[in-house]
């Protein structure tokens, strides 16, 4: 029969936007409530149209000071994050060392470890160091789960590098840093790129190991645990909405950049 056919052969894509639809409709739906005007504390059924929360996002006390703060500590643990793993990944992939294996494997373990095991280690780690819970216990916990992270973005790009194209700069006379600078690094950035994008949504939504070392510190995804007990403001819609947004137009850029790159090229 030509439904019959016509799905097999499209069988692929259908399962593929499904599969699309099924991850957006969250975000879709926090996007629809950030539009609402409840009557009540929780913002769970829909009332009214009203743009007020759009108008005053900061509106709810103390909400945009924890904003501010995950943002602070997700850049500065994209950049710990990546400057480590960049040459963490280049150490493992380019030299032959002693327990170069074991910790290829250690590597991972950040990864595979459950959130809550690796958040009450840390703690009981900052507990006896005598180290003050705060800002920076929670900075050192984002840095060492995201490294794992970006070591493997980075590593499967330096693998799959050339290295004749090194060679090659060397042979025109090129020293190592002008060799790294002009070759190795930019064709290593797409993957230093994804590992830092990566760093910097993981560590702003990270709830478990946040609320183990934070202390009396309170991070934005705390600030929502804590909301959702007492009534779900509609400005957490808000950001959740205007951060989607923010990182569908930075995906799309990337697209668009990437793709007039290729079609400059000859």
């Amino acid at each position: 029969m030509p439904v019959l056919r016509w799905l097999r052969r499209h069988l692929i894509v259908i399962a593929g936007l499904l599969t699309l639809a099924y991850m957006i409709l969250p975000n879709i739906v926090v996007m629809v409530f950030s539009f609402n005007k409840p009557n009540g504390r929780f913002n769970y059924s829909w009332q009214r149209f009203s743009l007020d929360a759009w108008k005053d996002p900061c509106g709810v006390a103390d909400m945009c000071g924890s904003l501010s703060l995950s943002l602070q500590i997700a850049a500065w643990a994209t950049i710990g994050a990546t400057v480590l793993g960049t040459m963490i990944a280049f150490a493992l992939v380019r030299y032959r060392f002693r327990a170069r294996g074991a910790i290829n494997s250690l590597i991972f373990l950040p990864m595979a470890m459950p959130e809550v095991v690796m958040a009450a280690s840390l703690l009981t780690l900052f507990l006896n160091m005598g180290a003050q819970l705060g800002f920076w216990t929670i900075l050192i916990a984002h840095i060492m789960f995201c490294l794992s992270f970006v070591v493997t973005a980075v590593k499967a790009r330096v693998m799959s590098m050339d290295p004749r194209l090194e060679e090659a700069a060397r042979d025109l006379y090129a020293g190592p840093v002008q060799t790294f600078v002009r070759v190795t690094l930019p064709i290593a950035a797409p993957g230093i790129a994804a590992g830092a994008l990566l760093a910097f949504a993981l560590s702003f939504d990270d709830f478990i190991i946040t609320n183990f070392n934070a202390g009396s510190t309170v991070t934005f995804p705390m600030f929502v645990w804590g909301s959702a007990q007492r009534g779900t403001p509609v400005q957490i819609n808000v950001i959740g909405t205007a951060m989607f947004i923010i990182a569908v137009l930075v995906v799309l850029a990337g697209q668009l950049i990437a793709n007039r790159r290729k079609n400059a090229r000859p």
